[in-house]
């Protein structure tokens, strides 16, 4: 399975830090954001990642050619013409994701060894055909079990869009799941306003999460912003509200209640980084 880290941000939230590098390169607890996304990846069995990249771009590519690309296969989703949020940023590196594919035409047990390679999946233990990735946010730091993850996923909700790892934390803006976990509809607390647009919100029918920004997507999601026209930049989380009203969209929860997370996109929370590594190491 191929990973991809969203490294494109500018970094508001972080100025003036973020006025003279990007944001993914700000120090947390004396390393950059992006070194232990990268080594979190690659200790629990990453070997090839896609990393998009916007503000002060060269900076980023110049780190990595400095590491040798922490020995391992790192990929460049360049963004410097425009920055394309969570859902465009995806789409832009549909290439770089799926790889040298070809249509399968017989089940997979029937292919050659010399066929197999060219084939962008996996075969999860259930011998079901996955072709995900995982997607993290480069400002998360956590001690979620990406295994865990990639596994509900895979065996759990074989064939599902994306499989998200959520949370309780306070948020005012929450994701709204089933009894089963599976996505209905986002609220704002605040406000009230609702997604998607036909969705009627019942207080204590749903369990209420917050997105964690990192989460597993099934290839074909991409293929599905093609089918509908998506270009540019547009948020994934509108993406899936607008597939959920089209009837398009299958998509879970997955909670670990034993998840501790940390937005480190923000001047307070750098600040509580150093003592947060200790405690998740």
């Amino acid at each position: 399975m191929k990973a991809m880290i969203l490294a494109a941000g500018l970094g508001t939230r972080l100025k003036p830090l973020t006025d003279r590098m990007p944001k993914a390169l700000v120090p947390v607890a004396g390393e950059p954001m992006l070194k232990r996304v990268i080594e979190q990846l690659k200790g629990v069995g990453f070997t090839h990642i896609v990393i998009n990249v916007h503000h002060l771009a060269e900076q980023i590519t110049d780190y990595l050619k400095e590491n040798n690309n922490f020995g391992i296969e790192i990929e460049i989703s360049d963004e410097q013409a425009e920055l394309l949020d969570t859902g465009g940023g995806l789409l832009h590196a549909y290439s770089l994701l799926s790889g040298d594919c070809f249509m399968m035409t017989k089940p997979y047990s029937n292919y050659s060894e010399n066929e197999k390679q060219y084939l962008s999946c996996e075969v999860t233990d259930s011998g079901m055909i996955d072709n995900s990735f995982l997607v993290h946010n480069v400002d998360i730091l956590s001690n979620c079990n990406l295994k865990k993850l990639c596994s509900a996923h895979k065996e759990v909700h074989p064939g599902a869009n994306a499989t998200m790892l959520v949370s309780d934390r306070n948020s005012s803006r929450k994701l709204l799941f089933d009894k089963c976990n599976r996505l209905c509809g986002w609220i704002n607390k605040n406000s009230g306003e609702t997604k998607p647009k036909n969705f009627v919100y019942k207080e204590g029918e749903y369990n209420e999460y917050a997105f964690s920004g990192i989460q597993v997507v099934n290839i074909k999601t991409l293929a599905l912003m093609k089918k509908y026209g998506y270009s540019g930049k547009f948020s994934i989380i509108d993406f899936y509200m607008d597939m959920l009203d089209k009837g398009e969209l299958e998509a879970y929860g997955f909670a670990d209640p034993n998840l501790r997370l940390l937005d480190i996109g923000k001047p307070d929370t750098l600040i509580e980084a150093e003592s947060f590594v200790k405690e998740i190491k």
